[in-house]
């Protein structure tokens, strides 16, 4: 496993990490009380935990706090670097900071990695949000700040106005099929060293199931030897640049397991420009 500096957090984070959104449907069935397949989830992360991932993420809106929390509580709590979302509706300061100690006591923890804005709110002052996300770093709840699905105005306004402490972490929607990151947000990722998560790394599976793309993914084998297209999605991304970590999701241990064995590939340049020219 590849171990690389994760922003500016002083944490050195797997290249690949865990997520726990699983689906729509199962958020709903946990209103009733329902969690589908909850040991083979915890299962997943113990896996993951055991051969060598350290980064995990989760959000309220997931509701699988709870899952991360039974998952991780026999293993060093500071050899893993957990991440938790907020909800756009508890972006005031009091919402906020009720949102995060409940977060806390779902996750059963003092204090969480890597607080992200899951996505922005433009009916709440975004300075205030911050602010108090400052606070509560300055009050150890918090250790970083991130954001999630901003645009680049709004990730460059969010590092103008934060104040006493760096962003952190951006989390989007990236693979080898929404390459949209590229543009211009990758390269000033990189320059201000933020971490960039890349959520949907596997194109919800597409990159699996999608027949068009396998004579793709045969020429990339051929230079590589037999690697599941998956894992070739996710070392494109490991190998654009050292600042970005795929998290997919975590949901069958010998999918994790499939992740880590082929997680220390790495594309040369090459193999990065063919899939950004074909696919």
């Amino acid at each position: 496993m590849i171990y690389r500096d994760f922003g500016t957090s002083g944490f050195k984070a797997s290249a690949i990490g865990m997520g726990t959104y699983y689906d729509m449907r199962w958020i709903f069935k946990t209103y009733a009380g329902i969690y589908s397949n909850k040991k083979t989830k915890i299962n997943a992360i113990k896996t993951g935990l055991e051969n060598g991932i350290n980064l995990i993420d989760t959000a309220e809106f997931y509701h699988t706090e709870g899952i991360v929390s039974e998952a991780v509580k026999n293993f060093k709590r500071d050899e893993i670097f957990i991440s938790t979302k907020v909800l756009p509706t508890h972006l005031s300061p009091k919402s906020l900071e009720r949102a995060l100690k409940r977060s806390l006591k779902n996750l059963n923890m003092d204090y969480v990695d890597l607080y992200i804005i899951h996505f922005p709110n433009y009916a709440i002052d975004l300075k205030k949000t911050l602010k108090k996300m400052e606070e509560l770093t300055e009050a150890g709840l918090i250790r970083n700040i991130g954001v999630s699905n901003f645009s680049f105005k709004l990730i460059k306004y969010t590092v103008e106005n934060l104040k006493k402490y760096n962003l952190c972490a951006v989390q989007l929607n990236y693979n080898i099929l929404h390459r949209n990151v590229e543009n211009n947000i990758l390269d000033y990722l990189k320059k201000n060293n933020i971490a960039l998560m890349a959520y949907f790394p596997i194109a919800h599976g597409k990159t699996a199931r999608n027949k068009n793309l396998e004579e793709k993914f045969n020429y990339i084998r051929s230079k590589i030897g037999d690697v599941p297209s998956t894992s070739i999605a996710l070392s494109y991304l490991t190998s654009i640049s050292d600042n970005v970590f795929p998290i997919p999701r975590a949901s069958n241990p010998e999918h994790v397991m499939q992740n880590i064995k082929y997680a220390d590939i790495k594309l040369n340049d090459e193999l990065i420009k063919y899939i950004q020219n074909n696919f």
